[in-house]
């Protein structure tokens, strides 16, 4: 059989200068005897750290840290940056082959990576919904930094898709009280359907004992640690990228002895690192996307072909967007 990089070449979405993206043609490396052959299904734009990369926003000193598996280029451009796929095995080994698997990913029709490199989706989880398996990890992350106990008043500032996923899991504790907080009114519709109380900022409740900022906004943060009650944990789960954040770290912050943590998707949470690997915890994700209701958060699609004239609206002007699709054919 011819070796699949000489046989098939590839089409990927490069991210040239801030703001502008292209569909590039991109050659596959030689087949190793460890790889899988993947075409794609269905990936997913961040609308997070992929719309940062996008707009140019990565500051240098992150720049190696920031790097996400199989990147290619570097910031701030151009460079091949993603980690949302879902597609089929077409070569590998036998176990694969046919079988729809999760990938951290950038946009690409076809791919070739270690077997390793790839988690299984469950039979019952449709590719639609495997695609949010990074954002839930990352929320699976948040709330293992957090470490919310029985009975917790939570609050979650931020309705995007990450603050909506942490909302949802953390509403699964027994006897938590758990808000969703948003400025966005129209997001009161998505919290419900998750099964989850909603606020506007000024109407939440307060004296939390956890806190999760998840905005991405600086007068989030403001108003999670407004939330946060007397030695309660907030914990900063947004990235700013380049922006600058004034933290209100005068006032009651220190009366109150507000504990203030940061949480990022790079590494597992301490509390689990000595058991847990990035596989596991991915294959957690994908385990808990047997549940229906983050369906809620897919509020669109557009064609692989398309994605160089929508990524900018999506990145930069998203309105009620949530999670956008990308659809390469045949996904279901």
């Amino acid at each position: 059989m011819p070796d699949p990089g000489e046989r098939w070449g590839a089409t990927a979405f490069w991210t040239v200068a801030p703001g502008r993206g292209e569909l590039r043609p991109t050659p596959l490396p030689a087949f190793g005897p460890n790889d899988v052959l993947v075409r794609a299904e269905v990936s997913a734009i961040s609308r997070g750290t992929e719309s940062l990369v996008f707009q140019g926003k990565v500051p240098p000193e992150l720049y190696a840290s920031m790097r996400c598996p199989f990147q290619e280029g570097d910031f701030p451009g151009p460079v091949k940056y993603g980690y949302c796929m879902v597609g089929v095995v077409e070569r590998g080994p036998e176990s694969l082959v046919g079988r729809r698997v999760f990938s951290l990913h950038p946009h690409q029709d076809r791919f070739i990576v270690p077997a390793d490199a790839v988690v299984p989706v469950p039979d019952d989880v449709p590719s639609d919904r495997a695609a949010l398996a990074a954002n839930l990890e990352t929320a699976v992350n948040i709330l293992w930094d957090a470490l919310p106990p029985v009975g917790a008043r939570i609050a979650v500032i931020g309705a995007g898709v990450v603050g909506c996923l942490t909302a949802w899991l953390a509403a699964r504790i027994p006897s938590a009280r758990v808000q969703l907080v948003d400025v966005n009114p129209a997001r009161a519709a998505t919290a419900e359907a998750l099964g989850v109380a909603f606020a506007a900022p000024g109407e939440a409740l307060g004296d939390c004992d956890i806190v999760i900022h998840a905005s991405g906004h600086p007068d989030g943060l403001v108003t999670a640690l407004g939330l946060a009650g007397f030695e309660a944990t907030v914990v900063e789960a947004s990235w700013y990228g380049t922006r600058p954040v004034a933290a209100p770290l005068g006032a009651a912050f220190h009366p109150r002895r507000l504990r203030l943590i940061s949480s990022q998707v790079g590494a597992v949470a301490p509390a689990m690192r000595p058991r847990w690997g990035y596989r596991d915890r991915l294959t957690l994700a994908l385990d808990l996307l047997r549940d229906s209701r983050p369906d809620n958060l897919l509020t669109g699609s557009s064609l692989f072909a398309d994605l160089t004239n929508i990524f900018p609206e999506i990145a930069m002007t998203p309105g009620d967007r949530l999670c956008h699709l990308i659809r390469y054919g045949g996904s279901r």
